[in-house]
């Protein structure tokens, strides 16, 4: 199968290719060659949960409490800033968005930033805002999952390059 450049075929959280879309307004660029390949290529979607569900940069830092973040889609968690403000509501909106947009492009493949309340693919923090990572996936990344989106995250980029090929 031949790879089609020109198109968004991976989203990425946007803070891993240069966007200030972070909490704390730091840009946490992924340095690996194959992002920045992907992305002169046309083939990244540049996409932050958070900023979509409609939170500022910078913002207070957010963790989840009592679950993870298919806890969170069920009800059953939420989404807190360290002053105690409940952001649940733009968490999940955020994650519809980015369903949306997957949906829109065609998008079967997500990079997303490991540890984050959104976008953490493996592990997230515990909700203490002690930073304890704790396994589990962010909101986004759960709703991404449930929608079959496959997830990688910063530190697994040579599995997608792998599949990439094959249609992921």
């Amino acid at each position: 199968m031949k790879l089609e450049t020109g198109r968004p075929k991976i989203l990425v959280s946007a803070c891993l290719v240069g966007c200030r879309s972070r909490y704390d307004a730091a840009v946490l660029e992924v340095t690996d060659e194959r992002l920045s390949r992907w992305l002169a290529w046309g083939l990244v979607l540049p996409f932050c949960p958070e900023t979509a569900g409609g939170l500022p940069v910078p913002r207070p830092p957010a963790e989840i409490s009592g679950g993870a973040g298919g806890d969170v889609l069920a009800g059953d968690g939420k989404v807190v800033t360290r002053p105690g403000k409940d952001v649940t509501e733009n968490f999940i909106a955020g994650a519809r968005h980015a369903v949306m947009a997957a949906r829109f492009f065609a998008i079967r493949a997500a990079v997303l930033k490991d540890g984050s309340p959104s976008c953490g693919t493996t592990r997230i923090c515990d909700g203490s805002f002690r930073n304890r990572q704790v396994s589990g996936q962010g909101v986004a990344a759960a709703l991404l999952a449930a929608n079959k989106v496959t997830l990688f995250n910063e530190g697994n980029l040579a599995l997608l390059e792998e599949r990439m090929p094959k249609g992921i």
